[in-house]
């Protein structure tokens, strides 16, 4: 396949609207696989995604313009799933499972259309929700994060020659080819593409895909990008998220039903699911929490994705309770994916290796590192800290705790609430780069 010259690409924006988002498939797989759920269990639920930039020294909206972000959150809404695609879905294999989507499902989502939206400044940011039905609202999370940060790369990079384009990408390539290159010297890694919602741009993170089907071969094992699995014959990889567990906090009518939230999740999932995709994410509320109050069945999943806390520390946490629990660690696994750096994910392969099956959700380390790449000095490149979160839930206020409180979301009366509840116990403040 003929490679695209990114940076002549990037360079000749001459044409009216350059759509970011070009389909509903440019997302990350776990959205379809919560999606399916939340259209089978939960179809009367509302709930509401709300933008939320973390590093509040940029300041989106003065280097944005809001018109261009319109049109991309416009266009985005005109898409509809392809019978291409409707037909990859139903057809493929994902995990080992044939059909994994019911055709009941499938015939619902083809005529799935993303729903509207609010948009408004204050104080240089961009106040961006998406209220209504949770079915529908819940795939807007990865398109708008992946357009709002394009479109700050685009505004980065308009003041840029083809010259200094070239010399950016060239560096960048470099960049992510050493990487490669150091992870390949580690025998037995597992490295998958986590990179869509913050992503330098989709033809970025296209190139780095390929790049690592070829640098790493079989160690390389999918993308959590639906579109690009589907485009590169890759798996498309991906379990579960915090939104789950949110929303079911946020729906429960007493302490009981709060405490209880994050296994009626779990529950509810393994009634769609099983196998590999019997995955934990602890985190939301605490993972000391989650382990001290988790009932014995949780044990016998496949293994956890410890989010927030530092890798080998949770990881060891984890690992102790599948001891106390009579499971062997080296029978289950951890999957890590919380702002990997290549240093990160050698130094926990390291520290793992031989104690537990382990793999990585490499993002945005991986799809939109481009520190000291440009010719001339910007901090308009560097990632940030950009979410998209469940705030409310059948107009409930939703929270997540986390492990670090530095990614605390919701009302800070809520949050205080639900630390009663859960406790603080292993939560460390540490700096969110990404």
């Amino acid at each position: 396949m003929a490679r695209t010259d990114i940076a002549r690409r990037v360079y000749n924006h001459t044409w009216k609207l350059d759509p970011i988002v070009r389909s509903l498939l440019d997302t990350d797989f776990y959205k379809l696989l919560m999606l399916q759920m939340i259209w089978g269990m939960y179809p009367k639920v509302d709930a509401t995604f709300t933008l939320i930039n973390r590093t509040t020294s940029v300041r989106l909206a003065d280097e944005i313009d809001e018109g261009e972000l319109r049109e991309q959150l416009d266009h985005a809404r005109t898409l509809r799933f392809s019978k291409k695609e409707m037909i990859w879905l139903g057809g493929n294999t994902f995990y080992g499972r044939k059909q994994i989507f019911e055709p009941e499902f499938l015939a619902w989502l083809e005529d799935f259309r993303l729903p509207e939206y609010e948009l408004s400044r204050r104080d240089g940011q961009f106040e961006l929700s998406f209220s209504g039905p949770w079915m529908y609202t819940t795939l807007w999370e990865i398109p708008a994060l992946a357009i709002i940060n394009e479109l700050r790369s685009r505004a980065a990079l308009r003041s840029f020659g083809p010259f200094a384009l070239d010399v950016l990408y060239a560096r960048a390539k470099a960049k992510m080819w050493d990487k490669t290159e150091r992870l390949k010297a580690l025998p037995g890694i597992r490295i998958s593409d986590f990179g869509t919602r913050r992503r330098h741009s989709f033809l970025w993170q296209r190139w780095c895909v390929e790049a690592l089907k070829e640098g790493i071969g079989d160690a390389f094992t999918g993308t959590s990008n639906v579109l690009l699995a589907m485009d590169n014959d890759l798996e498309a990889l991906g379990t579960n998220a915090h939104e789950l567990p949110m929303v079911f906090a946020a729906l429960a009518n007493s302490e009981k039903e709060l405490r209880e939230a994050p296994y009626k999740v779990l529950q509810d999932w393994q009634r769609y699911y099983g196998g590999n995709l019997l995955i934990v994410l602890p985190d939301t509320f605490g993972t000391a929490a989650f382990l001290r109050d988790a009932p014995d069945w949780i044990a016998d999943w496949t293994g956890f994705r410890p989010d927030s806390a530092p890798p080998i520390e949770g990881g060891e946490k984890i690992l102790s309770w599948w001891r106390e629990k009579g499971k062997d660690p080296k029978q289950k696994l951890l999957i890590f994916s919380d702002g990997l750096e290549v240093e990160t994910i050698e130094e926990t392969y390291r520290h793992f290796k031989g104690k537990v099956r382990m793999s990585f959700g490499w993002g945005t380390n991986l799809t939109n590192d481009f520190e000291g790449c440009a010719p001339t000095e910007t901090k308009s490149l560097d990632a940030i800290s950009l979410v998209c979160k469940v705030s409310e839930a059948n107009g409930r206020p939703a929270v997540k705790l986390s492990d670090n409180p530095a990614k605390a979301t919701g009302d800070g009366k809520e949050i205080k609430r639900y630390l009663r509840i859960f406790g603080e116990k292993d939560r460390v403040r540490q700096l969110v780069k990404v």
